[in-house]
């Protein structure tokens, strides 16, 4: 069985720099096994989101990268339609040389169109979006082997965020080294089950697809975990506000260590 793991998602909103570094390193110093943001260019929940405090992901993640040691880093996940997969693949081959080769490539078709409409992007549809991530992702594979100098951990892992059964689940397993999910647990179950369907369909080893779920503080911790590992769940993450609601995250690294021995 594999070992468990957990992280943190640290929301890049309603904060300052510096109160986001001290949350980054207070969440590795608990012992978690990865730390991500996101990627918006606005706060997502609170009151008057469009004048608050926001900070751009990759630009985070970089310091993310220099503020921790040991954990596994991301983006959960990073909006495709925002930068180039040329530029990106660069970007994260970046961060993954800053990072001594911790970080995880997390990519998702985006949804948030108020990012779209502020910066000028086209929002298109979620179809568009979807065949814009399927052509992507090739490109940043095969730009990977290209690099230089090549990734640290090479190639760097790629997660794909989302639960559409029909074309991001398909595009996962053809893809994608992680897959990401959202509860509850009976619903994250059917799509991980969808997920090995697909794996089988485009002759992936479903095995080789590591399994995450995005948990909500209050309603899955403690209550959900043991179900989410049930239904094959290993790798774990908490969206977490800053400052940081610490006994959630220690709740789960004891959960986490009380699993694996």
């Amino acid at each position: 069985m594999a070992k468990i793991k957990v992280g943190v998602q640290l929301h890049p909103q309603h904060c300052t720099y510096d109160e986001y570094a001290e949350a980054v390193k207070k969440t590795e110093a608990l012992g978690v096994d990865s730390i991500w943001n996101w990627d918006h260019f606005f706060p997502l929940y609170g009151e008057d989101t469009g004048n608050n405090n926001h900070f751009e992901g990759w630009t985070m993640l970089t310091a993310i990268a220099m503020l921790t040691e040991t954990v596994e880093i991301g983006t959960l996940v990073t909006c495709n339609s925002y930068r180039n997969p040329a530029l990106l693949t660069h970007m994260a081959n970046t961060v993954d040389h800053i990072s001594h080769g911790r970080l995880i490539l997390g990519m998702g078709a985006g949804w948030f169109e108020k990012d779209y409409d502020e910066f000028g992007y086209e929002f298109g549809t979620a179809g568009s979006r979807l065949r814009d991530l399927r052509e992507s992702l090739p490109i940043i594979k095969e730009r990977m082997t290209k690099e230089i100098p090549a990734p640290v951990r090479n190639p760097i892992p790629i997660m794909v965020g989302g639960g559409g059964e029909k074309v991001t689940l398909k595009i996962t397993a053809e893809y994608a080294d992680l897959w990401n999910g959202f509860g509850p647990p009976e619903t994250w179950a059917h799509k991980n089950n969808v997920l090995d369907n697909w794996c089988a369909e485009v002759g992936r080893d479903p095995a080789e697809i590591e399994r995450t779920v995005s948990l909500s503080r209050e309603s899955d911790i403690p209550d959900n975990l043991d179900a989410y590992a049930e239904a094959g769940a290993t790798h774990f993450i908490v969206g977490m506000p800053v400052p940081i609601e610490a006994e959630y995250i220690e709740q789960l690294v004891a959960w986490r260590d009380k699993v694996n021995g």
